[in-house]
């Protein structure tokens, strides 16, 4: 599977956002954050993402080295993406793969990673 373009959004609606991103490239972290809230994520480039609405409905977490901005919706909970820098210095956005439209998540294959260690 190549990069294709995908729309996704928070449970509520309020948040909407088009990404291009390869789903052949899926990972389930085991970090704090990302097991407790289930996240199966695909990593793209900050051009490759924009969000279309609900930029002033979005809440901002960081925790342990504060270099990941988690980005959730104040409304229904959700965190439909997170940014941070790359460690070559590039702007990253991480997307939650189970806010993407029309993906069956059931049908992808995440690859472990160990964010703990981290």
């Amino acid at each position: 599977m190549a990069a294709k373009a995908y729309t996704g959004a928070c449970h509520c609606g309020k948040v909407r956002f088009e990404a291009t991103a390869d789903l052949d490239h899926v990972v389930a972290c085991n970090c704090s954050i990302c097991q407790k809230h289930g996240l199966m994520l695909t990593f793209t480039s900050d051009a490759q993402f924009k969000l279309v609405s609900g930029e002033e409905q979005l809440g901002d977490y960081q925790f342990n080295k504060k270099v990941i901005h988690h980005r959730f919706c104040r409304t229904c909970g959700v965190e439909p993406c997170a940014r941070g820098i790359r460690p070559d210095g590039a702007y990253m956005v991480a997307i939650n793969v189970r806010c993407l439209d029309g993906v069956d998540v059931s049908t992808l294959s995440p690859k472990p990673f160990d964010g703990r260690k981290l």
